[in-house]
């Protein structure tokens, strides 16, 4: 049978079932049993499938998943995130749109702590759209700062998509991990010069309003207190893989000791909010885990039917630029944002885009940044953008999909540019990894 035969079988009955509404897991293994029968004999093959489900999910790489969950978890249950947000708060004068900027800044420090754009996006929106929208900002100044910085801890460490990504694309984690705090960064400055821009376009979008004026000694020690120690989870998970003094598993450890001891610090520890936490990280990492299973046969099946081979070096004889190539790759992640998960789309797409980056000779931890950046995006865009959703759910009601979807174009416009200029400039991505 012909390669683009089995390309089309495979992926066709995958998104096929997905349509009908299938979990993700189960769509994969039926399309495996499936291809198996058709493409590699039958009952033996599914012997050796499940014979490889342990493997795939017993890699090294993976630990670091579900710690930096439970640190995320901790971090939030725990109430820390407040204070770090009260202190922002009060650091932040009387500007036109300050919660806006409030909310893209502690966002950025909230992806640093977390790893989870799902959990950015819900507490950011539970606490500050209400706030807006009562001060007057019109929705696309409410909605769109939220979208946005929940969107950052898709590349600012702790990332769990980037380890999930570097675990099943054979990336350094550790690379990939720190490979996102400049674009992050950047990431966070584009975001806060659309806000200034939209605010100045339409000073209605945003109104000023009276705030308490704070000392600068009473800022200062408000920063001191809440957000100069929240500093050290940083460091611990970040620092020391750049220093070289931790793998990505050992700084996902000493992150979750380090917000315990804050949590001992602040007088918030109880063993209750550990067991929630651990029983947060447990849910998550056993989907996922059930997920990359069933995924890693799909891989495989791909691979020894030809499939995956036969699309690379059909795709490379059109002699089109590597350039074009990646600009063709970013598209189809872009498209496919529209209708899937990001860990979907990781799962489908990998096995075909790994091959042909490695043909072309693509550093694989730039390459991996461009994927990270291009599944970040589809958590803004509809009709199944998760975040637009978590959005929706802590919207006034009556709020529609295409209001908060009008809200995130701009960041999705911020997040197309960013792409673009690490393609340009692949240093903006490699300067820190180059350093570890």
């Amino acid at each position: 049978m012909q390669w683009h035969t089995v390309l089309a079988i495979m992926i066709g009955l995958l998104l096929a079932l997905m349509g009908l509404g299938t979990p993700v897991a189960i769509a994969f293994f039926a399309t495996n049993i499936a291809c198996i029968f058709l493409f590699m004999g039958g009952s033996p093959a599914i012997t050796q499938m499940v014979s490889n489900f342990g493997d795939a999910v017993s890699i090294y790489a993976l630990t670091p998943m579900p710690l930096f969950l439970i640190m995320g978890s901790l971090f939030f249950r725990s109430g820390l995130g407040e204070n770090v947000f009260r202190a922002i708060d009060m650091c932040i004068g009387n500007l036109r749109a300050r919660l806006a900027y409030l909310t893209v800044l502690a966002g950025a420090v909230f992806a640093s702590l977390s790893g989870s754009s799902l959990a950015n996006t819900g507490m950011m929106g539970s606490t500050m759209v209400p706030t807006m929208l009562g001060r007057g900002y019109k929705p696309h100044m409410a909605y769109g700062p939220v979208l946005g910085a929940g969107s950052l801890a898709v590349i600012i460490p702790p990332s769990a998509l980037a380890v999930l990504l570097g675990s099943l694309a054979q990336i350094d984690v550790g690379a990939l991990l720190i490979a996102g705090v400049v674009p992050g960064l950047l990431l966070t400055s584009m975001f806060i010069v659309l806000i200034f821009t939209q605010a100045h376009i339409d000073s209605d979008a945003a109104p000023q309003y009276a705030v308490e004026r704070f000392s600068l000694r009473e800022k200062l020690s408000a920063v001191f207190v809440n957000v100069v120690p929240m500093s050290v989870i940083v460091f611990l998970v970040v620092g020391t893989i750049i220093l070289g003094i931790a793998s990505p598993t050992e700084s996902a450890a000493l992150g979750c000791l380090g917000v315990a001891g804050l949590m001992i610090a602040y007088r918030r520890f109880s063993w209750a909010l550990i067991w929630r936490s651990l029983e947060d990280a447990m849910k998550v990492t056993g989907m996922t885990f059930l997920i990359i299973a069933a995924s890693t046969t799909f891989a495989q099946v791909l691979a020894f039917s030809g499939a995956s081979g036969g699309f690379v070096q059909w795709l490379l004889a059109f002699g089109a630029s590597p350039m074009m190539l990646l600009a063709l790759m970013v598209a189809a992640i872009l498209v496919l944002g529209m209708f899937m998960d990001q860990l979907s789309m990781m799962l489908i797409t990998l096995p075909i885009f790994i091959p042909i980056a490695t043909s072309l000779h693509f550093d694989l931890v730039w390459f991996g940044m461009l994927l990270l950046l291009s599944y970040e995006i589809g958590f803004t865009t509809p009709p199944f953008g998760l975040l637009l959703f978590v959005m929706l759910g802590v919207a006034p009601r009556g709020t529609t999909l295409g209001t908060v979807a009008r809200a995130a174009l701009p960041y999705v416009f911020c997040t197309i540019a960013l792409i673009a200029l690490i393609a340009a400039f692949p240093q903006i991505a490699l300067l820190l990894p180059g350093w570890k």
